[in-house]
């Protein structure tokens, strides 16, 4: 064989990964869009018409619906934009404000893809990523209110976590927005009370003990 029948079939391999790569991206693109518009897992026949490939180039992508639904839930993590943290010395009030604003700005963006994962509930790696951003949260706010969880016994520091935890979660902010249908402001301004009571009352308690 030689130097020019090497660049040849160097040629046709980069032709064809780079066709694969574009048949994936449109699949993922479509998937993405379905999901964003009717909070529901499009089918693989349906993501197969949107994305104007095969539904057997859809499986031989991504095996099954189940592994499809998880790229796509990956795919749609990536291309959020997480704020950096606001500062700890900034008044509560203002930290309340923004902690509140910067979560319900991001939840608001997957509240679809929640609502559609629903078929695939208990299915591990939904699990894995549901509770990695529970997590994150958690750690987030125990960072944003560190002067406030400081003087608190570590129970205390856990049970007031856990209650904002709770208060604050992307399903809580899925019952505000969908099934109370409250505005985003109106949801947002319920948050804001419910974090500051949660503080205030710790707050109380950690003076009294």
């Amino acid at each position: 064989m030689n130097a020019g029948d090497l660049t040849v079939r160097s040629a046709r391999s980069d032709g064809r990964n780079r066709r694969a790569a574009e048949t994936r991206r449109r699949i993922l693109a479509a998937a993405k869009e379905m999901i964003a518009e009717t909070s529901t897992a499009p089918t693989v026949v349906a993501v197969a018409k949107r994305a104007d490939v095969s539904v057997r180039s859809v499986f031989q992508h991504f095996g099954d619906v189940e592994s499809l639904f998880v790229t796509t839930v990956d795919s749609i993590g990536q291309d959020l934009v997480i704020p950096p943290p606001t500062s700890q010395g900034l008044s509560l009030e203002f930290r309340i404000a923004t902690a509140v604003e910067n979560l319900a700005r991001l939840f608001d963006k997957i509240i679809p893809l929640r609502v559609a994962a629903g078929q695939f509930a208990h299915h591990p790696a939904l699990i894995e990523r549901s509770n990695g951003l529970r997590l994150e949260v958690r750690r987030r706010v125990a960072e944003l209110f560190a002067p406030e969880f400081a003087p608190l016994s570590e129970e205390a520091r856990e049970e007031l976590a856990d209650a904002i935890g709770g208060a604050l979660s992307l399903e809580a902010w899925v019952v505000l927005r969908r099934r109370d249908g409250l505005s985003f402001d109106r949801a947002a301004a319920a948050w804001r009370r419910t974090l500051a009571a949660l503080l205030a009352h710790r707050a109380d308690a950690a003076a009294a003990a």
